[in-house]
């Protein structure tokens, strides 16, 4: 009896082992293409209201409020996926997703303050597409390959933008948050479930 106790217990312990390494080895695909795509509507939007801004103070204020609404909106479209989709938010690939993409958007947070505050608006464009697009990539490698793709796309339009005209700043930043997350958002949906 003891022995029979013993290998079930041992099996036990191997399934859990397998389970454990099988989660650490999955793609983070909760990735919510349908709320991305609602925030390129959104950016598309901001910087619709962003040329027409009449000071830079304005534009950066309604880009600043573009940016806490599409993490707000990609937030909640990625607890509805994962919620519909079976993934765990506390996975180990849905933790890489995180801790990949959160730091260079912290980052952004603080050099965009500080450039507001140094009244230096000029790289902030391209200063937000690169490091966005550093998120999405470090975020991304866990995830499925349309995600890095896009952070490479967004960090190739941020190089752009720093070495452009300061008057083209919201044209790259429709093309980024509006145009990428519109396209990727579609492909990320239709491959990859909403």
């Amino acid at each position: 009896m003891g022995q029979r106790a013993d290998m079930h217990e041992h099996a036990l312990d191997n399934l859990k082992y397998i389970r454990s390494a099988m989660q650490g080895a999955t793609e983070f695909t909760a990735v919510p293409g349908y709320a991305m795509m609602l925030v390129g509507v959104s950016a598309l939007t901001a910087a619709w209201l962003g040329a027409g801004a009449g000071t830079k103070e304005t534009w950066l204020a309604i880009w600043t409020a573009e940016g806490m609404a599409a993490v707000l909106m990609g937030f909640i479209g990625l607890i509805w996926k994962a919620n519909h989709s079976g993934v765990s938010l506390l996975s180990t690939p849905a933790r890489r997703f995180g801790l990949g993409f959160a730091p260079p958007l912290l980052a952004g947070a603080v050099l965009t303050a500080a450039a507001g505050r140094a009244q230096h608006y000029t790289e902030v464009p391209g200063m937000w597409l690169l490091l966005y697009g550093a998120g999405v990539i470090t975020g991304g490698m866990s995830s499925v390959r349309a995600v890095p793709l896009m952070g490479v796309a967004f960090m190739g339009l941020g190089a752009g933008a720093l070495f452009s005209r300061p008057e083209w700043a919201d044209g790259w930043l429709a093309a980024g948050f509006g145009g990428l997350h519109l396209g990727f958002g579609w492909w990320i949906a239709s491959k990859h479930g909403g």
